[in-house]
């Protein structure tokens, strides 16, 4: 349930409100230098603070528990911890019982029979992204140092001019209301050939660990869903060389569920954070009615924010499953 990989491994643990949330990462090479300087980079780029983004602050320095000695990696599992700090989980007693539409909280008191820690969205939360970072860096330093990856937010609200971002986020928050985006990661320097067809197919792995992220609601490689309005004509990528250099790359840098040797490309949708301070009518079990429930706490705007470093550690992770 909270483990996914072959060849590298990780489990994730903890709530947001919890003492801690980890991540155990197997399959670590041995003699890798590790010190949380190595996680400060990506881990910022997951950190609220910026316009749009949650108040809760929290240090985010990775607390090596096991699988380092002496600054290196000794091929035993990895496991990382990050303390939970900033809480304020009064926050969530209004909404006991007058579940928050869009949230797990209706489906986690169903699986779990109400036994789930329901503060914060309990293992639901976001805040288990930490981890995920985490486990992200990682699988940066043993994959081949010829392999580039570039992120960023390509849409928001609907629009895809950067230049307009802060004033999307600005009208969103002055309504009280949130707004989804979009997030692009291109992998460059991939050999051809990574991936497992069928069920493991590069698409598959990536896209898994994608839709394991909390708001992700769609992911797509290329032109996407673009290409179900091309023709064939159109779409294919026509090949140059003997080296298998294509002249164009609708294909996402994947062909037969393999690496193609191009540039890999992926997109991420987040939907709108669910979390938002205007009124809204839905059901309250404690009552039997439906009422106007305003949720308090502290939410982003826009999760796609603080998701750019999310989504390029997933893919991280996936290629390093895969690499051969």
């Amino acid at each position: 349930m909270n483990r996914f990989g072959e060849h590298f491994r990780i489990a994730l643990w903890g709530e947001s409100h919890g003492p801690q949330v980890g991540v155990a990462i197997d399959g670590v090479p041995p003699g890798i230098a590790l010190s949380a300087e190595d996680f400060a980079g990506d881990l910022a780029r997951r950190q609220a603070g910026a316009p749009g983004t949650t108040s809760r602050r929290e240090a985010d320095v990775p607390q090596f528990a096991a699988g380092l000695y002496n600054g290196l990696t000794t091929g035993a599992p990895l496991a990382l911890v990050f303390p939970n700090g900033d809480v304020r989980s009064q926050d969530y007693a209004a909404t006991a019982g007058h579940d928050r539409p869009s949230h797990a909280d209706r489906v986690a008191q169903e699986r779990f029979g109400g036994f789930n820690d329901p503060r914060g969205g309990g293992h639901f939360s976001g805040r288990l992204t930490v981890a995920l970072v985490a486990a992200g860096v990682v699988a940066k330093k043993i994959l081949p140092e010829t392999l580039t990856f570039a992120t960023r937010i390509a849409e928001m609200g609907g629009c895809a001019d950067p230049l307009r971002f802060d004033e999307i986020l600005r009208e969103a928050t002055a309504e009280g209301d949130s707004v989804g985006g979009v997030v692009e990661c291109r992998v460059g320097g991939i050999p051809m050939g990574w991936g497992e067809p069928f069920f493991d197919s590069l698409e598959s792995r990536v896209a898994h660990l994608l839709f394991a992220v909390p708001a992700v609601k769609g992911v797509e490689f290329g032109s996407g869903f673009a290409a179900a309005r091309m023709r064939g004509s159109q779409h294919n990528d026509p090949i140059l060389d003997a080296a298998g250099t294509t002249a164009s790359n609708h294909a996402g840098g994947v062909v037969g569920g393999l690496s193609d040797g191009n540039e890999l490309v992926v997109r991420a949708a987040f939907k709108p954070t669910p979390s938002i301070a205007r009124p809204q009518m839905t059901f309250n079990r404690t009552t039997g009615r439906v009422e106007p429930l305003i949720v308090g706490g502290r939410h982003d705007v826009c999760v796609a924010l603080r998701g750019a470093a999310v989504v390029e550690a997933a893919v991280a992770i996936a290629l390093a499953d895969l690499r051969r």
